[in-house]
């Protein structure tokens, strides 16, 4: 493929395949949106009938490539196709859900650059990382905590950079409408509604909140438990909550679409992840002025500040987690100071502006342009 005359107007070529609009890929959701105001020129890669292409129309054009599982060789001749129409500067590869294997394929078969962005923490043998990321002339983390695990894995470090995830604040600053929290999910007036927002698999923790609500509720008996999402565990942590008969505290909602809604109508978030890249909920949460308790793993830390927006605990502390849940709960003046402390911390360091601007700094590094985008 020849190669394309340069112009000040990138081109990217975004991989997004991820079928639901959860973390990632609102984060690939906000950047298209971010790079198009700025000049940009997008093109979005995703699977027939994904949420993300619905949604990514105004800001990309998105091309929908038959893919029937992550092995699926078709999506390897899509990508090659549009690669060598759009010619884009470079391709941006978002997920690991077949990304990461047809992504750099494609762009190699057709010489274009790629770059990754990497939005999990769990370790790899350093041979295969190594194998995995040579492709790639960047590697982008979501937090430093991942980078620290791509750095102890043997990635040179000038090839590794950090952009954070990123939050719209805006839409999580509304109403707190308790009437409509008690219609729509039966939480009582005198309750204190305690929220997980994560998918229910193994690594989010779930488990240890469960064992912990007993004692939790035996000091703050009006707490009400709301676990949003959904996941393979599902099922079996209904059981759990029924063998501990906490069937009435505990309430599975289901994944919501109106979190910007339900999250100022809450009092406190629970995160007792065992690995996380960052948390996006926990963005999410702080920008509506909640408290949270989370575990210290993976990229929380740097959206969770121990003792000013919320507390840290070892992940699977049982102990430790029902006794910071009890301290926020029974303590109303210091839930206000967190959360208005996580406000602060979203505004300054999580907002989209930044994110899109890592990203855009990331590209012209790659391409050898200046801040202007020239050569």
């Amino acid at each position: 493929m020849p190669p394309r005359k340069w112009s000040p107007e990138m081109k990217i070529l975004h991989i997004e395949t991820g079928l639901h609009l959860y973390g990632g890929a609102q984060q690939v959701l906000y950047l298209l949106g971010g790079l198009k105001a700025g000049g940009g020129v997008n093109i979005l890669v995703c699977p027939a009938g994904s949420a993300i292409g619905a949604a990514a129309v105004s800001s990309a054009d998105v091309v929908e490539a038959p893919m029937g599982g992550e092995l699926d060789p078709r999506f390897l001749f899509s990508l090659v196709r549009v690669i060598r129409e759009r010619r884009p500067d470079l391709v941006h590869v978002h997920s690991r859900r077949g990304a990461d294997l047809w992504g750099p394929i494609a762009a190699r078969l057709t010489g274009t650059r790629a770059l990754l962005t990497r939005r999990v923490d769990n370790p790899e043998p350093p041979w295969l990382a190594r194998i995995k990321y040579s492709p790639y002339e960047r590697v982008v983390t979501i937090s430093e905590g991942i980078r620290r695990v791509l750095l102890s894995e043997g990635l040179p470090p000038e090839r590794v950079r950090c952009v954070r995830s990123a939050v719209d604040s805006r839409p999580f600053k509304g109403e707190r409408d308790r009437e409509w929290l008690r219609r729509e999910f039966g939480v009582g007036p005198e309750e204190t509604a305690v929220a997980v927002i994560a998918q229910l698999i193994e690594r989010k923790g779930h488990r240890s909140l469960i064992q912990a609500v007993p004692g939790i509720l035996r000091k703050c008996p009006r707490a009400r438990f709301l676990f949003f999402g959904k996941g393979p565990l599902r099922g079996e942590l209904e059981q759990l909550c029924r063998e501990a008969g906490l069937g009435e505290k505990v309430l599975f909602a289901g994944f919501r679409k109106d979190l910007p809604r339900v999250l100022p109508c809450l009092d406190l978030v629970v995160h007792p992840a065992f690995m996380e890249g960052l948390g996006v909920s926990l963005l999410q949460a702080s920008a509506a002025g909640l408290p949270i308790v989370a575990g210290r793993a993976g990229g929380i830390p740097e959206v969770v500040r121990d003792g000013v927006n919320g507390y840290l605990v070892e992940p699977g502390d049982v102990s430790a987690l029902e006794e910071s849940v009890v301290k926020v709960l029974l303590d109303p003046g210091l839930a206000r100071r967190l959360g208005h402390a996580g406000q602060e911390i979203v505004g300054g360091e999580f907002s989209l502006e930044a994110m899109v601007e890592g990203n855009r700094r990331v590209y012209r590094e790659i391409l050898g342009l200046n801040e202007a985008g020239a050569p």
